[in-house]
């Protein structure tokens, strides 16, 4: 199995050793010990203070996926109406995901190397369509952008729009996400990002509101979140938990609470802005356009002229840096650096940089 030395894939990133310590443990039956109980709350508070919000956690066993599917699954019926606001390839396909489910779906999708701006056409589609879901990506990876979502909440609140569903997958510890101040109602993200931990947790912080919707449509399905309601008062889980994945995110969340929010914040930002900077001196451009909000935790990048994504993967590889390739109308045009979580350390991002300066540099030779 080939291992690389240098990281810099946007997840999932790679996993420290205290929290790989955790899987190392032998933890007893979740669904007898109290200890787990406590456990979950603790990581539950922990994730309550990483998105902002007062709002009851649901914590899944599974990848991220899980809870965006759980979330949508769990509120919605067929015919219901969804707004879904699309800057990328995964605000898009949360509109997909919603029509598979008999939703009647609205797009409003705009390039994906642009940021929400047009609130005005937001504003116009929700008075038209009156959906009873909006749906918005906060980071989209793919596309190295960062949405704000400040005014999508207020538009939500104005307009009597029963639920915001908004994937912080990629933001949540790396950028302030403020769940009830921006009147999110499903919140949901991943361990395997900016927590650092293995791709195996997934977590959703569930308004009252949404409890509401959850209870009338009553969806019973493995990821749903109907049976975590009263999860911890009954001590009745609906399906074997996780004790280790939970003990991992549990550390994860709380490394990145001693460090504190805000020197997180400015670590990822500061990485960020010279990543941005080291690539534009590589000769390289960006992918987001130049009024677009780009990410903090992770950077698109548009491959060099004259050379193919493979050929140029692999000379990254051959140097020991790893990298994310992209998919949909991204793929073969556009690759990523993920410099969130454990990533976001000023030593290994100078070396991937390093590494990329020297192959476009040998590319420029080769080519003149």
């Amino acid at each position: 199995m080939q291992t690389y030395p240098i990281p810099m894939v946007p997840g999932p990133v790679s996993v420290p050793e205290a929290i790989l310590k955790e899987y190392l443990t032998n933890y007893g039956s979740a669904d007898f010990e109290p200890e787990y109980l406590d456990l979950y709350e603790q990581t539950a508070q922990n994730l309550q203070e990483l998105m902002g919000t007062n709002n009851a956690i649901v914590i899944h066993t599974g990848e991220g996926m899980i809870a965006l599917w759980g979330a949508l699954k769990s509120c919605l019926q067929p015919g219901d109406r969804v707004l879904t606001i699309g800057t990328g390839l995964f605000g898009d396909g949360l509109g997909d995901m919603a029509a598979t489910l008999g939703a009647q779906v609205r797009k409003i999708s705009l390039p994906y190397n642009e940021t929400i701006h047009d609130f005005y056409a937001i504003e116009q589609a929700i008075v038209e369509f009156q959906p009873k879901m909006i749906t918005a990506v906060h980071c989209e990876t793919p596309s190295g952008t960062l949405n704000p979502l400040a005014e999508l909440g207020r538009l939500k609140e104005k307009h009597d729009v029963p639920l915001l569903y908004v994937d912080a997958v990629s933001s949540i510890g790396g950028a302030p996400v403020l769940a009830d101040e921006w009147r999110i109602d499903l919140c949901l993200g991943g361990s395997q990002k900016v927590l650092s931990a293995p791709p195996d947790t997934s977590f959703i912080a569930v308004s009252d509101a949404a409890w509401d919707v959850i209870e009338r449509v009553g969806y019973a399905g493995y990821d749903a979140l109907l049976q975590f309601q009263d999860a911890l008062k009954k001590m009745a889980f609906p399906y074997t938990p996780s004790w280790h994945g939970m003990a991992a995110l549990h550390r994860a969340t709380r490394l990145l609470l001693d460090e504190g929010l805000d020197a997180a914040f400015e670590r990822h930002e500061k990485i960020a802005v010279y990543v941005r900077e080291r690539l534009l001196e590589c000769g390289l451009t960006l992918y987001p356009a130049e009024d677009a909000i780009p990410s903090p935790t992770v950077t698109a990048v548009n491959l060099p002229d004259g050379v193919s994504w493979p050929d140029f993967d692999a000379r990254l590889r051959s140097k020991g840096l790893v990298v994310g390739g992209n998919y949909g109308p991204l793929a073969g045009k556009v690759w990523r650096l993920g410099h969130m979580g454990s990533q976001a350390e000023w030593g290994l991002v100078q070396k991937a940089l390093d590494v990329v300066q020297e192959v476009t540099r040998s590319l420029e030779t080769e080519q003149s």
